[in-house]
């Protein structure tokens, strides 16, 4: 049987153990030489959906300069993925990030983009372009919470993320608008564009796992091998 002494000792040692291997599993960026390019695309397997309209409930004179239609799954003519997230997930080592600071825009009552990527530690500026009051909220695991109301005279609320997760955002104040945060401690993550496209560029040559993931469809995971001054092109499907 253990003492109170042998107990605790065991269990500083543990955390240091713990606190090493974090710091151990922690992104280092700096130059990338002779990186490669992985490109790609995210297509729909099957027959797509039909994006629904949303009924606009409230603020109709400012809500309702737009049609709203659903944003959970967007599917292009060639069933290219709109808005699914591509990242290295066991990257340890490559470029810094380019970008200090991202931006999301609530105008017509609706998030602008959908999806933006957010390093870590750096500043979300959450826009007010309707001139309304909007309220956020944001679901978080890895983050606290977020719920805070933005009056029409405040038109910029800035905030921040310390730790790598996929958030969720909704305003209270107008029910059927939605948007997610991608926060991320490296740059090897992209949205896919209308057609499903994606490029992650200056990759330190190696073995990877590529994760695809999607608000209606989850995630996928793959490998991806980078070679030195090369170009990787994939197509990846995913499916109800």
């Amino acid at each position: 049987m253990y003492g109170m002494r042998e107990i605790v000792a065991v269990t500083v040692v543990a955390g240091c153990v713990l606190g090493a291997a974090a710091q151990t599993l922690a992104y280092e960026g700096g130059a990338v030489k002779d990186g490669g390019t992985i490109t790609g695309t995210i297509k729909f397997a099957g027959t797509p959906p039909v994006r629904k309209e949303l009924q606009v409930t409230k603020d109709k004179e400012v809500c309702e300069k737009k049609q709203h239609l659903s944003w959970d799954l967007v599917v292009g003519p060639q069933k290219g993925i709109e808005n699914a997230v591509v990242s290295l997930i066991d990257v340890s080592k490559g470029e810094k990030w380019a970008i200090t600071k991202a931006t999301v825009d609530q105008n017509a009552c609706e998030y602008t983009p959908h999806v933006v990527v957010v390093p870590t530690g750096s500043t979300l500026d959450i826009l007010n372009s309707d001139g309304i009051l909007h309220n956020v909220h944001t679901y978080s695991k890895a983050n606290p919470s977020i719920n805070k109301a933005q009056p029409k005279f405040k038109k910029v609320l800035p905030v921040q993320f310390a730790k790598p997760e996929i958030v969720k955002m909704t305003c209270d104040a107008h029910s059927w608008m939605l948007g997610w945060l991608v926060v991320s401690d490296h740059p090897y993550v992209a949205v896919t564009n209308d057609k499903g496209e994606f490029t992650l560029n200056n990759v330190p040559p190696g073995n990877y796992k590529l994760e695809v993931w999607q608000e209606t469809l989850g995630k996928k995971v793959q490998d991806v091998t980078v070679k030195s001054k090369q170009e990787t092109k994939l197509t990846i499907e995913l499916a109800k």
